[in-house]
C-alpha cells in the first residue's frame, strides 16, 4: 500500500456560507451565480491581505485557513463590511448576505486541503451566526478576547451535528464605535455553558412577530395579531410548552436565524411569517423550523381576501394552529425513533405510541397500547399518557360498535386526567365522544363545549359537536362543525371519518350531489370505510342513478361480507326515524321503484 503523506498542524478555520443562494437562484439563477462570485472574490481577497488562503469551494460557500486566530477575525470583519457595503446598493431581494464560524484547532493537511473535526466544526458554528456575522468557537474566544475591540455574545455549549462533544459558541462584532450592537443581540441570554434546548421531554415553541410587508400600519397590525392568535391557540395545547411573547417577540429581527434564535429561547421549533396585502387581498406565508437540525418542517402559504381583517385574523390563526400542532406532533414521533426503546422517558414512550396509532393497522395498535401501558406504569399522573389511553379504548370501542368495557377505561383515564389538568380540552371532548357512542348526545354537547371554550381550534372537539348535533337532527346545524374541522385540520389522518359524517348530513338534507361527492372524497381517503359507501350507495339510488349505485354495493359486499344494516340501526340516532331513513335510501338501490 502506498504511504500516505499528510501533516498535522494548528490552524483556524473560517466557514463562509452565502444565506439565500438558493432562493436568489430559483429568482435568477445567472445572476445569482455572478453575484456568489463577485462576494467570493471580495472574501479570497481580504483572506489574502490578512494572511490567509481560502480552499475548498463548495457550492454556495467557501472555506479559508489561518495561521493566527485575531488575523482570521479581522479578515472575517473585513470581508463582512465590504459584502454589507455591496448589499446596500442592490434592492432588498437582491442582495446576499453571508455569515461565517470560525474555530481554531488541530488538522490535518493533504494536498492542500484541510480535515478533522475542528473543520467540521468551523462549518457546524457557521448555521449559528447571524446574517453578515460571525459566531467563533471558544477556542477562538480564547486566542482574540483580550487582543482585539470585538465584543461577544455567549451562546453556551451546543451539541453540533456529527460532533462528540458540545462546544461552546459565542457571537462576534466589532467593538467600538464602529458597529453599535443591536439591541436584538443584547436580548440572547448566556446559558452558562449548557445547551438551552433540551433534546428530552415536552419540546417548547417560540413564534417570533411576523413581518408585515406593505408599508401599510394595518398590516403591521395584523401582521402582530396572527403571531398573537397562533401563541394563544398553542398554549391550549397541553403537551407544548409555549414560549411566552414577551420573550419572543424581542427577535424582530430574523437575521440572527432559527438556530440562534431558539437556543437564546430555549425553543425546539419556531415559527415565523411574513404578511403582505395588495389592494384587497392579503398573503400570509408562514413556516415551522426544527432549532436542533435547522431544517424546515412545514410552510405554507395562505392568500384571502381582505373583508373583515378581525375575523380573518382568527381564521387564520385557528387554522396555523392546528396545523402546527400536528406538525409537530409528527416530528416529535419521528425523532423518538432516534432513541434506543430501553432509554425511552415517558414523554417519548408517548411519541412513540402515537406513531404505531397513526398507522392504524391492527398489529401497529396494539403495539401502541403497549407503549402508553409502559409511560402509564412510570408516570401513572401524567395526563397526556391519561389521554392517549382515553383515546386508544375509544378507538377500540368504536371498531367495536360501542363496547362497553371499553367506554369505561374512557370515562377512568379521562376524568383522571381532568384531575391533573383541568385546563386540558383533550378529557372534555373524550367524555364527549363516550356519552355519543352511549346514545347521550345532548351530555356530549355539554362536554365538547366545555372542550372548545378550553381550545377553540381543537378539530377534533369540532367534529364531535358535529356528530352530537346530527344525533340530536339537527343536521343543517353539524355542517358547519365538519367544514371547520376540515379547515382546521386538512390533513388529519382520520379525516375520512369527518366526511363521512358531512355526507350523513348532505343525505338527511337530500343534498344528494353534496352528499356523493363527499361520500367520495371520504372513500378516497379510507376505500374500506362502510358508512361512506353505504352513504353513497343511497345518495345515488336517490338521484337516479341506480346502475352507479348496484356497482358502490358489489364493492361494498365484497369488501364487507358480512354488512347487515344492523350496523347501520346501531347508530345512537335520538329519532330512530333517521336510522330508518338512512336504510330506506341504501334499500332503494335494489328496488323497482
Amino acid at each position: 500500500m502506498a504511504e500516505r503523506n499528510y501533516t498535522r498542524q494548528l490552524a483556524t478555520i473560517v466557514s463562509i456560507d452565502a444565506v439565500g443562494f438558493s432562493r436568489l437562484m430559483g429568482l435568477d439563477d445567472e445572476s445569482a451565480v455572478a453575484a456568489f462570485e463577485e462576494r467570493r472574490d471580495i472574501i479570497a481577497e481580504s483572506c489574502s491581505t490578512f494572511g490567509g488562503r481560502t480552499f475548498g469551494d463548495a457550492g454556495d460557500s467557501v472555506m479559508a485557513e489561518f495561521g493566527n486566530p485575531i488575523e482570521a477575525l479581522r479578515a472575517a470583519f473585513d470581508f463582512q463590511d465590504r459584502i454589507v457595503t455591496l448589499n446596500s446598493s442592490l434592492d432588498e431581494p437582491m442582495r446576499m448576505p453571508f455569515r461565517a464560524g470560525i474555530n481554531t484547532g488541530d488538522v490535518i493537511v493533504r494536498e492542500g486541503r484541510l480535515y478533522g473535526d475542528d473543520v467540521n466544526i468551523a462549518a457546524r458554528i457557521q448555521e449559528f451566526a447571524p446574517h453578515d456575522g460571525l459566531a467563533v468557537s471558544e477556542t477562538t474566544w480564547h486566542h482574540v478576547k483580550d487582543k482585539t475591540a470585538a465584543e461577544f455574545t455567549d451562546l453556551g455549549e451546543l451539541m453540533l451535528k456529527n460532533i462528540a462533544l458540545p462546544v461552546r459558541v459565542l457571537i462576534a462584532r466589532r467593538g467600538g464605535n464602529l458597529s453599535p450592537p443591536p439591541a436584538l443581540m443584547a436580548a440572547i441570554p448566556s446559558v452558562n455553558g449548557r445547551q438551552n434546548v433540551s433534546p428530552k421531554g415536552p419540546p417548547a415553541i417560540a413564534v417570533l412577530p411576523f413581518q408585515g410587508d406593505g408599508g401599510e400600519r394595518d398590516v403591521g397590525y395584523m401582521a402582530d395579531g396572527i403571531a398573537e392568535d397562533i401563541i394563544y391557540g398553542l398554549s391550549h395545547r397541553r403537551w407544548l410548552s409555549v414560549i411566552a411573547k414577551n420573550s419572543s417577540f424581542q427577535f424582530r429581527d430574523d437575521t440572527l436565524g432559527t438556530r440562534v434564535i431558539g437556543n437564546a429561547l430555549g425553543a425546539r421549533y419556531i415559527v415565523s411569517g411574513t404578511l403582505m396585502r395588495n389592494d384587497e387581498r392579503i398573503r400570509l406565508t408562514t413556516s415551522l423550523a426544527d432549532v436542533s437540525n435547522g431544517r424546515l418542517v412545514w410552510s405554507q402559504r395562505f392568500d384571502r381576501a381582505l373583508a373583515d381583517i378581525f375575523s380573518l385574523r382568527d381564521e387564520i390563526g385557528a387554522e396555523i394552529v392546528s396545523i402546527l400542532d400536528k406538525e409537530v406532533d409528527r416530528a416529535e414521533q419521528a425523532r423518538t425513533f432516534q432513541v434506543p426503546w430501553e432509554s425511552l422517558e415517558t414523554w417519548q414512550l408517548v411519541r412513540r405510541g402515537r406513531w404505531h396509532m397513526n398507522r392504524r393497522t391492527r398489529g401497529d395498535t396494539e403495539i401502541a397500547l403497549e407503549f402508553f401501558e409502559k409511560a402509564y406504569r412510570e408516570d401513572p399522573n401524567s395526563s397526556a399518557v391519561l389521554n392517549e389511553l382515553a383515546w386508544w379504548y375509544f378507538w377500540r370501542a368504536w371498531l367495536r360498535f360501542g363496547d362497553s368495557d371499553d367506554l369505561d377505561k374512557v370515562k377512568q383515564y379521562s376524568r383522571k386526567a381532568l384531575l391533573m389538568d383541568s385546563l386540558d380540552a383533550r378529557p372534555h371532548a373524550h367524555l364527549g365522544v363516550m356519552d355519543i357512542m352511549r346514545g347521550r348526545p345532548a351530555s356530549a354537547v355539554d362536554h365538547l363545549e366545555e372542550a372548545l371554550h378550553i381550545n377553540p381550534s381543537f378539530a377534533f372537539a369540532h367534529s364531535a359537536m358535529g356528530s352530537a348535533r346530527l344525533l340530536l337532527g339537527d343536521a343543517a346545524g353539524a355542517i358547519p362543525f365538519f367544514v371547520e374541522t376540515e379547515r382546521l385540520s386538512p390533513f388529519d389522518l382520520y379525516r375520512f371519518h369527518n366526511l363521512g359524517e358531512l355526507a350523513a348530513a348532505y343525505s338527511f338534507l337530500e343534498d344528494w350531489p353534496s352528499a356523493i361527492s363527499t361520500a367520495d372524497r371520504s372513500l378516497d381517503l379510507s376505500p374500506g370505510y362502510f358508512y361512506s359507501r353505504f352513504l353513497k350507495i343511497g345518495a345515488l339510488a336517490r338521484s337516479g342513478r341506480k346502475q352507479e349505485a348496484m356497482r358502490e354495493l358489489a364493492i361494498l359486499m365484497t369488501r364487507h361480507p358480512d354488512f347487515s344494516e344492523q350496523r347501520v340501526r346501531w347508530i345512537p340516532f335520538v329519532d330512530k326515524a333517521a336510522n330508518e331513513f338512512l336504510i330506506a335510501n341504501f334499500k332503494s338501490a335494489v328496488s323497482d321503484d
